[in-house]
């Protein structure tokens, strides 16, 4: 399962978000299931009061699931954030490619965004070399041991996330890429 999760790591306010948007929409484009964790370092709720499953959650309920034929959302209390390879392995089976956003301690794969304006440095370069960077999206020019995509392409980018994942675009989609 691993092997088919990459996740996308920078500094705040860098545009991973933004990016991930991008490569998520190229990669659906191009045929696949495309899974999605963002790791939160705060508190979050995605419950709000007056709604009937936050009224459950309230209640003392340890795990809330709503479903609906469009969605599904689990409530769970927790004393700590799970590893994100427990996650991908409980949530995740039936993705091709798994994106994450955060997790820059975890063992994943990672591809750094970077941009000049926010900082100087690198969070796998930097103080500390991670060896799990796999490539860097930036806005400038950088001399790097791994490969350097420009930032603002989505679809190089989700070609290379392919290949690290031994993936080819959905027969569908193949004739479409190669025009």
């Amino acid at each position: 399962m691993v092997g088919k999760a990459i996740s996308f790591v920078a500094k705040s306010g860098t545009g991973k978000t933004t990016l991930l948007e991008k490569v998520i929409a190229e990669l659906k484009g191009r045929g696949h299931k495309v899974g999605v964790i963002k790791h939160d370092a705060h508190h979050f709720d995605i419950d709000y009061p007056g709604k009937d499953s936050f009224r459950l959650t309230a209640a003392g309920a340890d795990a809330m699931l709503i479903s609906s034929p469009a969605k599904l959302a689990l409530v769970r209390q927790q004393n700590a954030s799970p590893p994100v390879e427990e996650l991908l392995t409980t949530y995740f089976a039936e993705m091709d490619i798994i994106l994450t956003e955060g997790f820059k301690r975890s063992g994943l794969p990672k591809i750094e965004v970077h941009r000049r304006e926010r900082s100087a440095t690198l969070l796998c370069r930097g103080d500390e070399y991670d060896p799990t960077l796999i490539a860097v999206a930036s806005d400038e020019q950088l001399d790097l041991d791994v490969p350097l995509f420009d930032l603002n392409d989505a679809t190089a980018i989700a070609r290379f996330i392919e290949e690290q994942c031994g993936l080819q675009p959905a027969a569908s989609n193949r004739r479409e890429i190669l025009r």
